[in-house]
């Protein structure tokens, strides 16, 4: 994986050689783009980093490529420095999950904090990623009986419900718990229950 990268998106052609010097300069990573189009066209689709973008830019603006980069696999936190702003525009944006809302002419410390706090969330998002994919595998492991069994457990049911519901008997229930519960690594309901949330939504039955 690349090193964490500011991508910059801004249709004037003199500030973005400047803002890339100065985040350069500060020791930063920088690739420049003079469109939002350009953006995601030469994007790498799992880069590290964040965006800076202008607001107003000819064809997609700031506020629809932010809204677009929050519909792929892979987002990054997006902050705007326009010369353009107004107060309807930021609140949307940070509405929308944009890490700050400056001015072009904002103090560099500012940019430089604001840049530092979105790589910041970007490193944190990617863990919090990579865990869900971790635990989705390890739910890919169980049958469609464990994912049944694992479903009334989280539920709070006993293993005598549980046995009564899916017509098994109890000792069978235990044996799908045993395996449920090495498979995925944790003894106990609170734990598996955790799991079953970090995945935002049950596995479906296979």
């Amino acid at each position: 994986m690349s090193a964490p990268t500011v991508h910059i998106v801004d249709d004037d052609a003199p500030f973005l050689a400047a803002i890339s010097r100065l985040l350069r300069a500060h020791g930063f990573a920088v690739r420049t783009f003079s469109s939002a189009d350009k953006f995601f066209a030469q994007r790498e689709e799992n880069a590290a980093g964040c965006v800076v973008a202008d607001l107003q830019m000819p064809e997609m603006d700031g506020l629809e490529l932010q809204a677009a980069l929050a519909r792929t696999r892979y987002p990054m936190p997006l902050l705007f420095l326009t010369g353009t702003g107004d107060i309807p525009s930021s609140v949307r944006a940070v509405r929308c999950g944009a890490e700050d809302f400056l001015e072009k002419l904002a103090p560099q410390e500012k940019l430089i904090a604001a840049v530092e706090r979105a790589l910041a969330r970007d490193l944190r998002e990617r863990r919090e990623r990579a865990r869900r994919h971790e635990v989705r595998n390890l739910f890919a492991t169980l049958t469609p009986r464990e994912i049944e069994v694992l479903s009334l457990v989280v539920r709070g049911k006993m293993n005598k419900q549980i046995a009564g519901e899916l017509g098994i008997h109890e000792r069978t229930v235990k044996l799908h718990r045993t395996a449920i519960t090495t498979k995925l690594g944790v003894p106990s309901v609170a734990e598996l229950t955790r799991l079953v949330q970090e995945l935002e939504s049950f596995p479906k039955r296979q």
